[in-house]
């Protein structure tokens, strides 16, 4: 935190607001849409601590109610040995019968009481039937306000220059006393005399609130982040710019003034309710009695939850049981030399077309690695001002990639996609339903009818504005200059896919995108590890890297040979159509054109068996001849709320060599990351994989897993009714409320019943217990994830062929 902005406070409030902001998770901007837990700042505390907490801070619940869990058991998701072995899991033997456990399941979920604010304690002594609460007047006139502060480029009107110099709380402070909507709402007319007596500097509105509310030390904490969680969306958002700031050794303060304004908001009330002489004192006891409150209503809510947690263990046991049920058979699995080796982004929905692509032809090799292929790197395409992110949200770019081969065009390129993004921007406002044809004539009818009817077939691409000449030369590249540097890089990736020695003729890198139309949260659909961008970028870069003759030569050096007949290939799987397209074929030598020629046979069949594997799930009948023609019509429908699943229903991580479960059907539920541990000396690549991308798909993970089971509070709602916010910001659902965060409850259930199953992510890897402890111990935050229950690790014995589940007293057989 920045010290400095909070000088007015004493060391105890210091730590109170620090801890409250860091709470609060980050969300990233649309157009960068990318996974996150969003309860990440909490994983120093044991998962269920968290959800009782919640409860009583927030009302959110992080279990699925009873009932769900009773029509879970009725189908057979899990039984009564599950849940006896999920009883010693959650530490109950001692406190928990079995029968006990039945007995509850039987009844519904209670209640769940919440700690009261100022607002709270107001509005329940006011008629709100007829009258709008203060806590939803609150919440919309911050959000509207945050909304026009943080705007970038969508409003005609916000904050002057002069406000926004001020910082968030100071451009609040200004406009507070003109606004004239709360006071004419709630008819109390001192409110906006009361407003001009509030201080002028966020941290003296921290300090002076917690003095006014008489806010006790032991208490500051809590009571800071229910104020937060009170307006969650624009707080991730603060907490994001904080996040990228920090990430380029900077800070942003920005949380901080959203605390104090919403804190602001408090005072405010309880001195324009105190200052009222027919409710004034009544109001300041109500509210100490709340305050008096607030540890006996966090009882009752922990207590509502009860041992729901042995419910969700239980589902989550008989997954696990499932899998490594059928484990066994993949340590005796042959192992044929490689036509193609075909590298995928571990993405679940890989799976499905890898499955699919082994079936066709057992000598094309599949392996999972992180689409962004270890080009941690920022790109900027021809003609683009500003370089965006191609890489996890958790690391920040080293290096940069920029398009090669069609500088000469770039001055048309930015005049094309400039009227192209103005007719796009034009289309989705709301007064074009009226103005498009008038503004754009009659010739803009025949684009907006092949939308609302999905005969449209364009995808976000960076070729766009570009001739087919153009888009021939355009080469994304690396800006490496240094021999060492790019062999160093080079050795690095190939260490990290388990891919040095052996090489195929053919080496695909395959990344992923989504094709879809009018849709807000399309970057969501796109690839995490590249920062919600597609990952023909990182592809293109990485097989250039390595079909690099001078890069090769430096890597012989460094023990990894790379025959000459060898050829890297880019690829990119559409993973709405499942179609994969390759790209850089005109460098590809002819000594290599039937070992194209034959792996495009290969992708072709596959995407045809993956699309019928998925067409029921998406409402197609499989047996249809025109399936292909009928996924690509319904992706690019610009009335479609459900292009496609993403990664819904994702369960598990499997890291392990690819033949540990090749012969198993996944379902699409499962990230495969390639790895052998038997390559990993110093078990370096076994820390990279568990610090990196397992952190990553527990964050995928667990937002389906939040906006699933509260989609109020951690997903984003009903799609027909997002309205984008700021340009790129977020969404509101309808015109106002807080920033919406999360999945779509489009993105979750079909409108007849979930397609996500919430569990917890399981995490299989096969290496040994001793080298996954060490990681452990050496990094905090991952150790929190497995000890505090926000993921469950299991360990794959390659001489015992068992399975082992690491718990609270180390391991023990699954």
């Amino acid at each position: 935190m920045n010290t400095a902005a909070i000088t007015a406070f004493d060391d105890a409030t210091t730590t109170a607001v620090a801890t409250a902001c860091a709470r609060i998770a980050p969300t990233w901007p649309l157009d960068r849409f990318i996974a996150v837990n969003p309860l990440w700042g909490q994983i120093d505390a044991p998962f269920f601590d968290v959800a009782r907490s919640m409860a009583s801070w927030s009302g959110t619940r992080l279990v699925m109610p009873r009932a769900w869990f009773r029509a879970q058991k009725a189908a057979g998701a899990f039984d009564d040995d599950d849940l006896l072995a999920a009883i010693d899991r959650c530490g109950l033997t001692q406190t928990r019968t079995l029968s006990e456990l039945l007995a509850l399941l039987a009844t519904d979920t209670p209640s769940t009481p919440m700690r009261a604010r100022v607002t709270d304690v107001i509005d329940a002594g006011r008629d709100l039937v007829h009258e709008v609460s203060w806590r939803e007047q609150v919440v919309h006139s911050i959000s509207q306000f945050c909304a026009a502060f943080f705007d970038e480029g969508q409003s005609f009107w916000g904050p002057s220059a002069h406000d926004v110099t001020d910082g968030l709380y100071g451009a609040w402070r200004a406009q507070l006393p003109a606004d004239r909507g709360p006071e004419l709402l709630s008819g109390l007319r001192q409110l906006r005399a009361v407003a001009t007596t509030l201080p002028t500097t966020a941290s003296a509105m921290i300090a002076e609130a917690l003095k006014t509310l008489d806010i006790s030390r032991d208490e500051q904490t809590d009571y800071l982040t229910t104020l937060l969680l009170d307006v969650n969306g624009w707080a991730s958002w603060c907490a994001y710019r904080r996040w990228m700031a920090r990430q380029k050794g900077d800070d942003d303060n920005a949380i901080v003034e959203l605390l104090a304004i919403r804190l602001g908001w408090e005072v405010l009330l309880y001195r324009a309710y105190f200052d009222d002489k027919r409710q004034g004192r009544d109001v300041a006891a109500r509210w100490r009695m709340a305050m008096a409150n607030w540890r006996s209503g966090d009882a009752r809510a922990a207590a509502a939850l009860g041992d729901d947690d042995v419910f969700l263990t239980a589902m989550e046991v008989a997954y696990q049981r499932q899998i490594a049920a059928q484990l066994p058979l993949g340590h005796t699995a042959p192992r044929n030399t490689p036509r193609v080796q075909a590298a995928f982004c571990i993405d679940v929905r890989s799976e499905v077309l890898r499955r699919a692509i082994e079936a066709q032809d057992d000598r094309v090799h599949t392996l999972g690695f992180a689409g962004f292929f270890g080009i941690a790197a920022d790109y900027r395409s021809v003609g683009a001002v500003d370089a965006r992110p191609q890489l996890p949200g958790l690391l920040a770019p080293r290096l940069h990639v920029v398009d090669t081969g069609v500088d000469d065009v770039a001055a048309d390129r930015v005049a094309r996609v400039s009227h192209a993004n103005v007719f796009e921007a034009f289309k989705t406002a709301p007064s074009s339903t009226f103005a498009i044809v008038e503004a754009f004539g009659l010739a803009s009818v025949v684009g907006l009818v092949a939308d609302s009817f999905g005969w449209s077939q364009r995808t976000r691409t960076d070729d766009e504005g570009l001739s087919a000449a153009a888009v021939r030369r355009r080469k994304p590249r690396l800006v490496v200059v240094d021999v060492n540097e790019r062999a160093d890089l080079a050795a690095g990736i190939l260490r990290a896919m388990s891919l040095t020695r052996d090489f195929a003729r053919l080496v695909l890198l395959a990344g992923h995108g989504s094709e879809t139309r009018n849709n807000a949260h399309a970057a969501g659909l796109d690839c995490g590890a590249c920062c919600g961008q597609t990952g023909e970028v990182n592809a293109r870069a990485a097989a250039a890297l390595f079909n690099d003759p001078v890069v090769r030569a430096a890597l012989a050096d460094r023990g990894i040979c790379i025959d000459d007949s060898t050829r890297f290939v880019a690829g990119l799987h559409n993973t709405t159509t499942e179609d994969v397209a390759l790209f850089d074929l005109d460098e590809l030598p002819s000594s290599h054109r039937e070992d194209l020629a034959q792996l495009q046979r290969v992708l072709a069949a596959a995407g045809e068996a993956a699309r019928r594997e998925r067409a029921p799930s998406m409402g197609l009948d499989p047996a249809r001849t025109d399936l292909h023609a009928a996924a690509r019509r319904r992706s690019n429908d610009h009335a479609e709320m459900r292009p496609e699943w993403g990664l819904a229903n994702n369960a598990a991580f499997i890291v392990a060599p690819r033949e540990q479960c090749q012969h198993l059907n996944l379902e699409g539920r499962s990230f495969l990351h390639e790895y052998r541990a038997e390559q990993d000396e110093g078990f370096a690549v076994l820390e990279a994989i568990m610090t990196a991308p397992m952190v990553v798909t527990h964050w995928i993970n667990f937002q389906y897993y939040a906006s699933t089971v509260d989609n109020v509070r951690y997903g984003s709602g009903n799609k027909v009714l997002h309205n984008v916010v700021g340009g790129h910001l977020g969404v509101f659902e309808g015109n106002g409320g807080d920033l919406r965060i999360g999945l779509p409850w489009q993105s979750l259930h079909n409108g007849e019943a979930f397609v996500h199953q919430p569990l917890r992510l399981s995490v299989f890897i096969q290496a040994p217990t001793a080298a996954i402890d060490a990681v452990l111990a050496k990094h905090a935050h991952v150790a929190h994830l497995v000890d505090n229950g926000w993921l469950h690790l299991l360990q794959i014995d390659s001489a015992s062929r068992a399975v082992q589940v690491r718990g609270r007293d180390g391991w023990s057989l699954l």
